[in-house]
């Protein structure tokens, strides 16, 4: 599962990488501050494509989509679902059964995006014969280049019905990150966790996020593609804790046994 991620390069710089006209940043992710510990229920910033509305006194909506920069909460809440606490549970969606799983099945079709992220944690378990209480150690997954990440990503719109038609927090936007299985041919990976959050190759961006152009088969497809080069570094366990933040989060730990290695 991917339940811990790093994000935090400028917004301008992600509008760079993904494309995306100043003009298309919207205001609240633009001024999220960095973060070196994502969690759960956590505000976060997708990219996402979606048709313009029409303008005052026009009938039609322009055919050409806009790829824009947006705030998500981290964990999808479905639109038929009765309150958002649900969301909390759906940090990540499984790829072999997204378009099966009724809360992922019309994302998959209609509301795929992309999650920028510097790279994420995850835990290994102690060694057989640790000492009792050892506890797992985490790392800093990321690319060797030091480039952002892409994850595929879902995201939702949830309306609260107590909330009146004028209220501006009436809707609530929420993302979940897809994963699937450790990459078979990274053994330190795979022997780290068996899950990853899926990263998509700036080659396959286009395709995922326009609905138009791929259905949700052939959104599947793409994601079993392989992924680019990932590094896992080993860092401190204060990253453990929701509570802390900052760049030494993803500091290689001093003495710590030479287990960085590409995927």
């Amino acid at each position: 599962m991917c339940g811990r991620y790093a994000a935090f390069r400028e917004a301008q710089d992600l509008a760079d990488t993904f494309d995306i006209e100043p003009d298309d940043i919207a205001e609240d992710a633009a001024l999220l501050p960095p973060s070196w510990n994502v969690a759960p229920t956590d505000a976060v910033r997708v990219v996402v494509e979606r048709a313009p509305r029409a303008a005052d006194g026009e009938d039609e909506v322009p055919d050409d989509v806009v790829r824009s920069l947006r705030l998500a909460r981290w964990g999808l809440v479905p639109g038929w679902a009765k309150d958002p606490s649900v969301g909390s549970r759906m940090i990540n969606a499984r790829v072999e059964s997204l378009v099966d799983k009724p809360a992922f099945r019309k994302a998959a079709a209609a509301r795929r995006c992309l999650v920028p992220a510097e790279g994420y944690f995850e835990w290994r378990k102690p060694p057989a014969g640790s000492p009792a209480k050892t506890p797992k150690q985490p790392f800093w997954i990321h690319a060797d280049d030091g480039s952002p990440l892409a994850f595929a990503g879902l995201y939702e719109f949830w309306r609260d019905r107590s909330l009146p038609d004028d209220d501006p927090h009436r809707w609530l936007v929420t993302m979940t990150i897809i994963t699937g299985g450790a990459p078979t041919d990274d053994p330190v990976l795979a022997e780290i966790h068996d899950r990853r959050p899926v990263v998509l190759g700036r080659e396959r961006w286009a395709a995922w996020l326009d609905p138009h152009r791929t259905d949700a088969a052939e959104a599947v497809d793409l994601l079993q593609d392989p992924a680019p080069r990932l590094v896992a570094t080993p860092v401190s366990t204060a990253v453990n804790s929701v509570r802390t933040n900052g760049p030494e989060l993803v500091e290689r730990l001093p003495d710590a046994d030479d287990e960085t290695q590409p995927g």
